[in-house]
């Protein structure tokens, strides 16, 4: 049966591992190194994350693992469960089993995760992206709270195209950054870089976007295909007439939240500190 992967933060169950009965004796962070490494031959991994055994256990550490794949994980957990692995005692390996009924909001992985799972899928030569339009916005606030020749915030726009040229395969997307200025005059250094700072968010932003458009299909012969999946409000837009009237209808107040502020927020939940388990 195929899989499908899309381009968010992994939440699913059968995506994530426990792992416990680690020693207490190298310091969180080795064993982080030591986990990555050694899950990371079955599959590209979101993240490893490691606690202190709680005060009534005895001295250790537990680890949370999560992978993209969740055929990546099934395999990792029936090949490491009762290994040492790194160390001389054996750890437990299980896949978590929390909240199975309930769907889980999916939160977009930013521009540098989506790109480090197109290359460990397509390869480094397998796909590429093309910006289409990078555009500075003019702000109506800014007119009317700003001084003559100021400026509050800095707002780009940009519109890219990520292209699979193997699948036949492009996905277009948009993104808006804002960057405030905090009084800076125009031609300052620090104004320069508050606009370059604007424009690469623009540009990740653009990109992610355009990722979530796209799904990777890996079948059980392990060969990979790819599934375009365009958004309601997608739109291709090739000529200078069509970007200009997408600029316009994009440039509207709009309250994004970062995506690096939603896979934090995803990645370090509450819920996650007590999982529940499926033993088997």
């Amino acid at each position: 049966m195929a899989e499908l992967i899309s381009f968010v933060v992994p939440t699913q169950s059968d995506k994530v591992l426990l792992v416990w009965e680690l020693s207490a004796g190298p310091p969180a962070e080795a064993l982080r190194h030591s986990l990555s490494a050694a899950f990371s031959q079955f599959g590209l991994l979101y993240s490893v994350r490691v606690f202190p055994n709680a005060a009534v256990a005895r001295p250790g550490f537990y680890a949370i693992i999560k992978f993209y794949s969740s055929r990546d994980a099934q395999r990792a957990q029936r090949a490491c469960d009762g290994k040492p692995l790194f160390q001389t005692s054996p750890v437990k390996v299980r896949l978590s089993t929390r909240h199975k009924a309930l769907r889980h909001q999916a939160f977009a992985l930013n521009s540098s995760r989506c790109q480090e799972l197109a290359n460990f899928y397509f390869g480094f030569n397998g796909w590429s992206k093309r910006i289409l339009k990078l555009q500075e916005l003019p702000g109506a606030e800014d007119k009317a709270l700003a001084g003559p020749g100021r400026k509050q915030s800095l707002k780009f726009f940009c519109a890219v195209e990520v292209v699979l040229p193997s699948y036949g395969c492009r996905s277009p997307g948009v993104g808006i950054a804002d960057e405030p200025l905090h009084q800076l005059e125009e031609g300052q250094p620090s104004f320069l870089m508050r606009r370059k700072t604007a424009q690469k968010l623009a540009i990740q932003s653009a990109l992610s976007d355009a990722f979530q458009k796209l799904a990777i299909v890996v079948l059980e012969s392990g060969k990979v295909a790819v599934e375009y999946i365009p958004s309601e409000e997608s739109i291709d837009a090739e000529s200078e007439e069509e970007l200009q009237s997408l600029i316009q209808v994009s440039s509207f107040p709009w309250n994004q939240p970062g995506q690096r502020e939603e896979e934090c927020l995803s990645d370090f939940s509450l819920e996650e500190e007590e999982p529940e388990l499926e033993l088997h």
